[in-house]
């Protein structure tokens, strides 16, 4: 078994998957998945609780995209439900739409507002600043103090164990403002959820002869075990990959808790936020969004931790210039090894869901051009087929 892999992936999640099966499928390479924990699908995976009611269980992921070309590609492993992801903040005791909308500024400020007012507004309350540098710069340059405080300050120093002010811009900047009164979190184009759910997209995607799979097993017992014949894909923590000879790079984690009802649902939307108040940041309702029809429900409560389960990349200027030293030892890697880097651990770089498929589309286009260039790359929605 050892002897006899082509590629090796470290990870089973989005990435590995996304690879394994491109790799097996279209190049014919035997393809071995290792993976320390005891599943597949990584933070994508979902399960059963006691209950009975789908959870997912290291947070929801939320499936949007643009590309028309990606989403035709997954139909392959799975049908779609449509999916409305409504987000709501408790603010002062009363549950505001999230992302701030009309609906929102309405409520808070206790005025009645179209666009135009609502331009007019936020144009008072903003603090002029056109080189924002970091998160709370670039907030108070969109939306002013008040709405600032009161919606994005403390959730942001619950989520990040540091003050917006020592974040990157982006952080904060991932978030729309809207000027009309669209209650969805994400303007994607198109919004939807694995039917029978991530799991089984994921499952079948490895249903193929040629991908081996070996769980609870951590890719340091096997690195130096395994010689792949052509490449191996690292979806790893990128400084552990290289024993943190530089540095260990900051992630943040979560805390879990699952509780369930006896009632079919408790929250009126799938997820709602609590910037000022509890030591968690949101409840997430699932079962908004997965199509189940169960008498009971289970609500997860995410409280941020800065040790445990690397989840997040700390998106803050010594971070990113210490992933960089990391970065050019990657490249280094995979010029002279075939060990290729990709994902949000392995590129130390938040990725949506979607995002990260394209990513490991994009990686097993490397490894495509390398060892079969006649052969045709994946085509995102700006171009006509999937290879």
């Amino acid at each position: 078994m050892l002897d006899d892999v082509d590629l090796l992936i470290c990870g089973a999640g989005p990435v590995g998957c996304v690879v394994a099966e491109r790799a097996a499928s279209v190049l014919g390479w035997k393809v071995l998945i290792v993976d320390r924990r005891s599943h597949i699908a990584g933070n994508c995976y979902d399960s059963r609780h006691s209950s009975g009611v789908l959870i997912h269980n290291y947070g929801p992921h939320y499936f949007r995209t643009n590309d028309a070309s990606l989403l035709q590609y997954l139909t392959r492993f799975t049908e779609w439900l449509p999916a409305v992801y409504e987000v709501k903040s408790l603010v002062k005791g009363r549950l505001h739409p999230f992302p701030i909308n009309l609906d929102t500024l309405e409520q808070f400020f206790q005025v009645q507002l179209d666009a135009a007012s609502a331009e007019r507004l936020l144009d008072e309350l903003r603090v002029r600043n056109e080189s924002p540098n970091n998160s709370e710069d670039y907030v108070l340059s969109r939306v002013g103090r008040q709405l600032y405080e009161a919606f994005y300050l403390n959730y942001t120093t619950k989520q990040w164990g540091m003050h917006p002010r020592e974040l990157a811009p982006q952080v904060c900047g991932r978030i729309p403002i809207r000027k009309n009164r669209d209650a969805r979190y994400v303007d994607h184009r198109f919004q939807v959820m694995p039917k029978q759910g991530f799991t089984a997209l994921f499952s079948r995607m490895l249903r193929h002869r040629k991908i081996r799979l070996l769980l609870d097993c951590p890719f340091q017992e096997v690195r130096d075990l395994i010689h792949p014949r052509r490449a191996t894909v690292y979806t790893g923590p990128i400084d552990e990959y290289f024993g943190c000879r530089l540095g260990k790079l900051p992630y943040r984690s979560l805390n879990f808790e699952f509780v369930p009802f006896q009632t079919e649902y408790m929250q009126p939307c799938v997820q709602i936020n609590y910037p000022n108040d509890f030591a968690y940041t949101r409840s997430v309702e699932i079962k908004h969004v997965t199509g189940q029809y169960h008498p009971a429900t289970v609500i997860s409560y995410e409280t941020p931790a800065s040790t445990g389960e690397a989840y997040y990349p700390v998106p803050a200027a010594p971070n990113i210039a210490l992933y960089q030293q990391y970065e050019r030892l990657a490249c280094q890697e995979t010029h002279r090894r075939n060990v290729y880097f990709c994902g949000r651990l392995a590129q130390y770089r938040y990725f949506n869901t979607d995002e990260v498929m394209l990513e490991a589309l994009g990686c097993f286009n490397q490894l495509r051009r390398r060892y079969a260039p006649a052969l045709a790359p994946f085509a995102s929605s700006t171009a006509a087929s999937i290879a």
